[in-house]
Order: structure tokens, then C-alpha cells, then sequence
């Protein structure tokens, strides 16, 4: 189950918009910095196909300037 944690820039005055467009996605939780024009936006997914569905998701976001990668972990799963 890759956990990724990113901070995430939008393109000037777009930070409004970006957090809604990332809200809407299942996989995504949306923390917006008060002092800054930056979001924390932790990823969940369940495997890489998914993992690989939620990048194509985020790259096609327009108001998303810059992502920036924090941490990334995957924990097994306990059988």
C-alpha cells in the first residue's frame, strides 16, 4: 500500500482551485498551509497500477505548478 506525502505549488492564484480539484480524488488528502501559497497532499493507493493511475491524474491538473515528492513508503500488507 504505497503512503506518499508531496508539497504541492499552484500556479499563482490558483491555490482555491487546486485544492478542489485534488478533494475530488479518493486517494488524495488535501492539508492547506495558512502562511504559505503550498499544500501537503498525502497519496494512498493500493498497488501500483493505481499508483500509476493517480500520477497521470495529477500531471493533467492545470492549476498544479509544481509537485514535490516528501516521502514515499509502502507497507506490506499482514496476511
Amino acid at each position: 500500500m504505497p503512503i506518499k506525502s508531496y508539497l504541492a505549488h499552484p500556479h499563482d492564484g490558483k491555490k482555491e482551485e487546486l485544492i478542489k480539484v485534488l478533494s475530488t480524488l479518493k486517494e488524495c488528502d488535501v492539508l492547506p498551509a495558512e502562511n504559505k501559497d503550498v499544500l501537503v497532499l498525502v497519496t494512498e493507493t493500493e498497488t501500483k497500477a493505481e499508483e500509476d493511475i493517480l500520477k497521470q491524474k495529477l500531471e493533467a491538473i492545470s492549476s498544479l505548478k509544481l509537485l514535490a515528492m516528501v516521502s514515499g513508503f509502502n507497507t506490506p500488507k499482514n496476511n
